[in-house]
């Protein structure tokens, strides 16, 4: 479960961990494979060593490179213990008969054996050890963040060839990932530092409750963190949500953005667009209503986030918000307002949020709303 493996490898309920899930990456379209007990196009035929040589070093049964779409980069930090116990899982499910979907990357990126370089200039293999100066909860929450739950695959900027950048570690991301149409879309993951317009903002009991439930005192769940939480996450024990939760909290600050003034032109307009579309359900205090729509003012990370990305998307697209059984206010779902706002009103509202109530995102132009459509 603190894999999250099922929001990679599953479809639909009726393929549940047989692959086939899109990734889209810099370099070309990547498929999940089948990892359900299929002895022809599963891991019906692995052994354990197997399966442990691909967790750990990234290296296929027959002896081709993983890429690191799958994130074996983070999975090396775990024990042999927990990747054995994910084995006898995985081989406890129904077998299911799926191939696996043609990768659609072209040259050179198309070459395996091309990672074998990429791997020795940006991935170091290792079993997780253990912090002597940090505590015991610290040590089991970083265990988890950097290993099975592979936070910072999302979480942390990456080079151009696709390598998180260790000097920005949970700065802040960007993946590609479905919006609520379906199609497309970049997406940014907010800084998980303790950055004043960070984590540095939520106590340790928000950081935990939305990881359990989806929801806190700041933000409701959305977006491509519903999976994350819907299939992992919530299921996790109160001690280890929390020990991720000291883990996180414990992250020195990356330096949290300075206030920028944004033009009174652009305020005003900005303003406008709230009030005629945004502030029924948000409220004008952006302190929203629990029956109409979440609280936009101070500690929301996306609103706040160096990278608009996703605020962007929600604005265009509306979010998309999670199923039951979370726990989750059922609101009218807010509309798209791609076809009704202009690049120039949604940059103006977009800056509007992010510049009042004490939330210091900063500007939002024209063309970076422009790139999310």
């Amino acid at each position: 479960l603190a894999g999250n493996c099922a929001s990679c490898h599953t479809v639909s309920d009726d393929g549940f961990m047989a692959g086939g899930v899109a990734f889209e990456t810099p370099f070309g379209k990547i498929f999940s494979t089948n990892i359900t007990p299929d002895s022809e196009t599963g891991i019906g035929r692995w052994t354990g060593e197997q399966f442990l040589d691909s967790m750990r070093y990234g290296i296929r049964p027959d002896g081709e490179h993983l890429y690191p779409a799958f994130p074996y980069t983070a999975f090396t930090n775990v024990v042999d213990e927990d990747i054995a116990a994910l084995y006898v899982y995985l081989k406890s499910l129904a077998p299911i008969q799926q191939a696996a979907v043609e990768n659609e990357m072209s040259f050179p990126f198309n070459q395996r054996s091309l990672m074998s370089f990429w791997n020795a200039l940006f991935f170091n293999s290792g079993v997780y050890e253990t912090n002597a100066d940090e505590s015991e909860i610290w040590n089991r929450g970083a265990y988890l963040v950097d290993g099975l739950a592979h936070c910072s695959a999302c979480h942390s900027p990456r080079n151009f060839m696709g390598a998180e950048k260790n000097d920005a570690y949970m700065a802040g991301g960007r993946f590609t990932d479905r919006v609520r149409d379906g199609s497309f879309h970049p997406w940014s993951a907010p800084n998980l530092t303790a950055a004043s317009d960070a984590l540095g903002a939520w106590p340790i009991g928000e950081l935990n409750a939305y990881l359990k439930h989806g929801k806190n005192s700041y933000v409701d769940l959305f977006g491509p963190m519903n999976e994350v939480v819907q299939n992992s996450t919530r299921f996790l024990s109160d001690e280890d949500i929390n020990a991720m939760g000291v883990y996180l909290k414990s992250l020195p600050a990356t330096m949290a953005q300075a206030a920028v003034t944004a033009d009174r032109r652009v305020m005003g307009m900005g303003r406008t667009v709230y009030n005629l579309h945004c502030g029924t359900c948000h409220l004008p205090t952006g302190l929203g209503d629990e029956e109409q729509g979440p609280r936009l003012a101070g500690g929301s990370l996306v609103v706040q986030a160096a990278d608009p990305a996703s605020l962007i998307n929600v604005i265009l697209y509306g979010p998309e918000i999670p199923h039951p059984p979370l726990d989750t206010k059922r609101r009218k779902p807010m509309e798209e307002f791609q076809y009704e706002l202009t690049d120039a009103e949604v940059a103006a509202v977009a800056t509007y949020l992010r510049s009042s109530w004490g939330n210091v995102g900063g500007l939002v132009s024209a063309e970076q709303v422009a790139a999310q459509r």
